[in-house]
């Protein structure tokens, strides 16, 4: 939920506690991904000029080492996120985020966005406050569901759901991104049992539209494991095949 927005600061929240990965069934941070994209992405989109709109080119999210472990300790708290400028507004301009939960500091984040001409036919950008997330598990919020993977690494695919698009009518970005933690998770923590590794960081870069449907998906690939801590490639792949956005999770235990 948004509570305050403007080009100086601005304000969300997202219920974060109990939600759990669909791969793996472990609880997991991937919502903060979500808001990392839109609190950072707001406050650059309230610094465009007359005719100019907005891209998000990359993100970035650090986790507190015991951040799952505060939001599960009181998981009907949201996490609730304040979003700055970060120096003068150029051809493109960075936002920097904190993070809180119960007056804890969980998480720091950037999202570096570029202007453009405001392209026609936009869908209207909310007004005022926006409401909370559906009910339903994370895999239900984000229509997203396991797909197979051929025997390397773990896929999620995106099925279509009008809701998920931005103004632009494309799978927004912090839909996308949030899909990458998961699969980049999940890839990390292939048989790992009761020892699991938690993202402690992820960097995501959008290359170029995604759209949902039956081919479009997210791959996750583990490129190093060890006993504690991994680090994974995640991609998400468009219908034809291209990667549309890219992403490096780190995990530990």
């Amino acid at each position: 939920m948004t509570s305050e927005e403007g080009p100086h600061r601005c304000i969300a929240s997202i219920p974060a506690g109990g939600m759990f990965n669909p791969l793996t069934g472990m609880p997991t941070v991937a919502p903060l991904v979500m808001l990392v994209d839109h609190i950072g992405g707001l406050v650059n989109h309230h610094r465009r000029g007359p005719g100019e709109w907005t891209l998000s080119s990359e993100l970035s999210l650090e986790l507190a080492p015991d951040a799952l472990t505060q939001i599960a300790a009181a998981p009907e708290i949201p996490v609730i996120a304040i979003g700055r400028p970060c120096g003068r507004k150029g051809p493109n301009a960075l936002g920097l985020c904190e993070f809180t939960h119960r007056d804890s500091v969980v998480a720091t984040a950037t999202v570096r966005s570029f202007y453009i001409e405001a392209p026609g036919n936009l869908a209207k950008w909310p007004e005022g406050p926006t409401g909370p997330l559906p009910t339903g598990s994370l895999a239900d919020r984000t229509a997203v569901r396991a797909g197979e993977s051929g025997g390397a690494g773990k896929v999620l695919v995106q099925d279509a759901d009008p809701v998920l698009n931005n103004s632009l009518g494309i799978v927004h970005g912090g839909v996308s991104a949030m899909a990458l933690e998961l699969v980049g998770s999940a890839a990390v923590n292939d048989g790992r049992g009761d020892e699991p590794l938690y993202t402690a960081s992820i960097r995501v870069n959008f290359l170029r539209q995604l759209h949902s449907g039956p081919e479009s998906r997210y791959e996750g690939t583990a490129l190093r494991v060890g006993r504690s801590s991994g680090v994974a490639e995640a991609r998400a792949v468009d219908a034809n095949g291209k990667p549309a956005i890219i992403a490096r999770v780190t995990a530990y235990r």
